[in-house]
């Protein structure tokens, strides 16, 4: 049965660094989404018959923000809210940093305190931030607010592959997470960059925040560009667990980022080993293809979430909703 949703769905970017610019180029073709509003640090953009890429990217390349786009664009202090406020949304994407932890949360408060109704999507990382969305469930219905969360590629897309290979197997042993991501320069995702550093050795979430771009520099110039990630505290084991798959503690992530080119130095898979109900043991493999960029992998499966999200939303299903409670539809 196809979910019928009012189209096009009218939709939202908030936060315009690396990712948020990239999701404005995947909304750019679609028929079934019109992207219309977008916020930075500085300013905010609103165009109801939908905003043009090039043109915001350009603002705030060239000028520092879309509050800098005439005449869509209105410089504030208070971007995230004076936007809420004017614009017409159906949904948003949040495309903001998760540092610190608290930040999606409290964008989401934000969100309900101002009595707006709708969709959110999120490509969160961490379980803690999971954790604290997840306290808000209640609140989240009360308000009208259908928010999905852990949208994005991992946790999202590969954690959703593991939940239906799982189904494969009486007892699931071990989901390991591995991804390869590459980009030309890590001062278009300033911000993920960041997220990744306080997960190395000795850095966490305060120290990588607090880091300037001129430490962070140094800190890339030591390791070649190249960041190596182990053992990482990803929103995917939380997400798994209370879709009953296994605890988790059987869930792994990790991977290598390279910030100096663009090709991924690994290919990004998700492995699933379990034992059957004949009592064999046995390993699912899903690898992404290398061609398809971690913006690809990120921004599509989000938009996939938030017209899912969507139809939820029309039938009156609000609250937090972990992706592998979903399934995505396709956003043409």
């Amino acid at each position: 049965m196809t979910n019928a949703v009012k189209q096009p769905l009218r939709v939202g970017v908030l936060g315009f660094g690396g990712l948020g610019q990239a999701a404005a180029r995947v909304l750019a073709p679609k028929q079934e989404l019109r992207w219309v509003a977008a916020a930075d640090r500085h300013g905010y953009a609103y165009d109801p018959a939908g905003l043009d890429a090039d043109r915001c990217r350009a603002a705030y390349r060239d000028r520092g923000s879309l509050g800098e786009l005439h005449p869509q664009g209105c410089r504030s202090d208070h971007s995230i809210a004076d936007l809420i406020a004017r614009a017409q949304v159906d949904g948003y994407f949040l495309a903001l940093p998760n540092l610190p932890n608290t930040f999606m949360a409290d964008v989401a408060r934000q969100l309900m305190q101002s009595g707006w109704r709708g969709v959110l999507v999120d490509a969160l990382k961490r379980t803690s931030a999971m954790e604290q969305l997840l306290a808000l469930h209640a609140d989240l219905q009360q308000a009208g607010i259908t928010y999905l969360t852990g949208c994005g590629a991992t946790p999202g897309l590969l954690t959703a592959v593991a939940a239906i290979a799982a189904q494969s197997y009486a007892e699931i042993h071990e989901v390991r997470i591995t991804f390869g991501v590459g980009i030309a320069n890590w001062e278009a995702y300033r911000a993920t960059i960041r997220e990744d550093i306080a997960h190395l050795p000795g850095y966490d979430v305060e120290m990588a925040q607090a880091m300037s771009d001129a430490e962070v520099t140094a800190l890339l110039d030591r390791t070649e560009g190249i960041l190596k990630l182990e053992n990482m505290e990803h929103a995917d084991d939380i997400m798994l667990e209370l879709a009953g798959i296994c605890p988790r503690d059987r869930v792994t992530v990790g991977g290598v980022v390279d910030t100096r080119n663009a090709k991924k130095p690994l290919s990004t898979n998700v492995q699933v080993t379990g034992r059957t109900f004949e009592g064999q043991r046995s390993t699912h493999t899903f690898t992404l293809g290398d061609e398809t960029s971690m913006a690809a992998n990120v921004c599509g499966p989000a938009f996939g979430y938030l017209k899912a999200g969507a139809a939820l939303h029309q039938r009156g299903q609000y609250g937090l909703f972990p992706a592998t409670a979903v399934m995505p539809q396709f956003a043409r």
